[in-house]
């Protein structure tokens, strides 16, 4: 039942996590490239300040929900369960080193204004925004599937075993 619940977690915080990130990716950025630089800077962060706690809050519990569920799983779960918590955890890593700089950029430049290689910094935090929204949704595939290869708890229960 414990690892029920911690898959139950898992899912739930990985698909937070892609779900927020697959948002952004799909309807933010191609809104943020559509809207002249001054407002793009100034709602990105304003959006910066939001996002901080919440999206680093679905990045921990993600991360160790799936590698808890990896240290009590067997073999093919254990594998897919530590390799959802690897890409979470990449997730992180891709944000802290290379959106959130950026975004502290961002933070000045929507007070001042933007540099002339400004369009180059956009894509490349473009680019790693990407990266983790992979990540992120690689994740939660893993554990779907991992989830949807197991039997229901009742199916376990009524198994008959040999005398």
């Amino acid at each position: 039942m414990r690892i029920r619940l911690l898959q139950g977690l898992a899912l739930l915080a990985t698909g937070l996590l892609a779900g927020a990130f697959g948002y952004g990716a799909a309807n933010l950025v191609p809104t943020f490239n559509a809207v002249p630089l001054d407002i793009r800077l100034s709602f990105h962060a304003e959006l910066m300040k939001m996002n901080g706690i919440t999206m680093q809050a679905a990045m921990a519990v993600s991360t160790l929900s799936s590698l808890a569920l990896s240290a009590l799983a067997r073999g093919r779960a254990r594998l897919m369960a530590g390799t959802a918590g690897g890409l979470t955890l990449a997730s992180f890593l891709i944000t802290r080193l290379g959106n959130v700089p950026i975004n502290g950029r961002i933070k000045e430049w929507a007070l001042t204004s933007a540099p002339a290689d400004h369009a180059e910094i956009l894509r490349r935090w473009e680019l790693f925004n990407n990266l983790r929204t992979l990540t992120a949704l690689t994740a939660f595939v893993l554990l779907i599937v991992l989830t949807l290869g197991q039997p229901p708890v009742d199916q376990k229960q009524t198994q008959i075993t040999p005398a």
